[in-house]
């Protein structure tokens, strides 16, 4: 194919964020009037809580903070960071281990340039977040799709992976709690994939952003705690923007070896230098600051996940396993596929997308953005009466 793009190739290919995409023509519909009730975007609608604003507030008196600071990030927050990654990830890493990123995407990013190489291959478990295969390729890597279904609790197994696996697999992504899924991997199932990866000298990178955004009595177990061999070999991805409700503060972090983390913080250095200085400051205060308020917003994220969970499942069609953590629901809408719904046979989930879209002026993201088609996201970070609205509008029109 002849390439007449102003564009060098590498950016060209880059596909736009689906969830995005999608959040903003729900938010274009709901600016010309239209009651449109959107469960696309993964940001919690609480506001960031009160002494974590105090912090950012408090930060803008000290003119310190209004110079540049380390690219790597403030000592008082690698030292915070390094508590919590003890604390619930149990690895008890130096504070030179931590580079704080512009939020959890800069950190996805920065470890696939930091690892691969041209030609390298990531194994990444499907469904999958939009933004991996992206940055994996912008690193010159490959990624493997290996997915499992709604029948599997849209979780791979070890069998799995060693089928995909090729002399040229570098890496593993592991995600738990899942976006889009919601799926938690059980601490057998983490332990079994951690050995596994351990045993064929894979690295891992882990991105842990819905670690404390879990139900049930669930635990995310971390994958380096319940194989600590793989530390040499592992990166974890995190961040405030889910579990504090600092989507916009854009703060994120990862951690890993000493050689990696040096790599990193050179590519940072000439990428963006030191993320703002007063969002590091109101993250230093989400992390060591009160937690009840965090608490309160998990307690409603998991009334609302019950809520929509059984709504969801009343929908013909509709087959939704019960997330576990995170803030989505992945429903698995084949059933749904191949018949006509005023005058129209939606075919795939984006089809369905766009009729539900269009005709119950309700937005989810189709499962071509994660994956394979046949499904739906739906994230319940919205209020409770527009949740249980939205999905009651669906009900209607797959019961005509």
């Amino acid at each position: 194919m002849t390439h007449n793009s102003r564009l060098s190739k590498k950016i060209a290919a880059i596909a736009e964020s689906a969830t995005l995409k999608v959040d903003a023509k729900a938010k274009s519909l709901q600016a010309e009037g239209r009651p449109v009730i959107s469960y696309a975007a993964g940001e919690p609608d609480f506001a960031t809580p009160p002494h974590i604003v105090d912090a950012a507030r408090a930060a803008l008196d000290d003119p310190r903070n209004f110079r540049y600071t380390a690219a790597a990030g403030l000592p008082e927050l690698k030292q915070a960071i390094a508590e919590k990654t003890a604390r619930d990830s149990g690895w008890p890493v130096d504070a030179a281990q931590v580079i704080v990123t512009n939020g959890g995407k800069q950190a996805v990013y920065q470890s696939f340039q930091a690892l691969l190489d041209p030609g390298d291959e990531v194994l990444l478990p499907g469904p999958y977040w939009t933004t991996y295969p992206e940055a994996i390729r912008l690193a010159d890597g490959v990624p493997v799709e290996v997915f499992a279904g709604s029948e599997q609790g849209y979780k791979v197994t070890v069998e799995q992976l060693e089928a995909a696996r090729t002399e040229r697999t570098k890496a593993l992504l592991f995600v738990s709690p899942s976006n889009p899924t919601g799926a938690v991997y059980s601490p057998e199932e983490t332990k079994a994939i951690g050995d596994w990866a351990e045993a064929n000298g894979l690295w891992v990178i882990a991105d842990e952003i819905y670690q404390n955004l879990c139900y049930g009595g669930e635990r995310a177990l971390s994958i380096v705690e319940a194989t600590p061999a793989l530390r040499e070999r592992a990166i974890l991805v995190n961040g405030v923007a889910k579990s504090f409700a600092m989507t916009g503060w854009r703060l994120g972090w990862m951690i890993g070896p000493a050689d990696i983390v040096k790599g990193a913080a050179n590519l940072q250095s000439h990428l963006t230098s030191n993320v703002n200085n007063i969002a590091q400051r109101a993250a230093i205060a989400a992390l060591t600051g009160p937690q009840e308020p965090i608490e309160e917003m998990r307690l409603a994220f998991d009334r609302r996940r019950r809520t929509i969970v059984e709504e969801l499942n009343r929908v013909p069609g509709f087959v939704c396993p019960t997330p576990e953590g995170a803030f989505y629901a992945y429903v698995d809408v084949r059933g749904a596929l191949g018949r006509e719904i005023r005058g129209t046979t939606p075919e795939t989930s984006l089809e369905l997308a766009e009729l539900i879209l269009s005709e119950a002026e309700v937005a989810a993201v189709p499962g071509e953005a994660f994956g394979p088609s046949g499904y739906l996201r739906f994230s319940y970070a919205l209020g409770d009466e527009a949740l249980l609205e939205g999905v009651r509008r669906i009900q209607a029109l797959l019961s005509e």
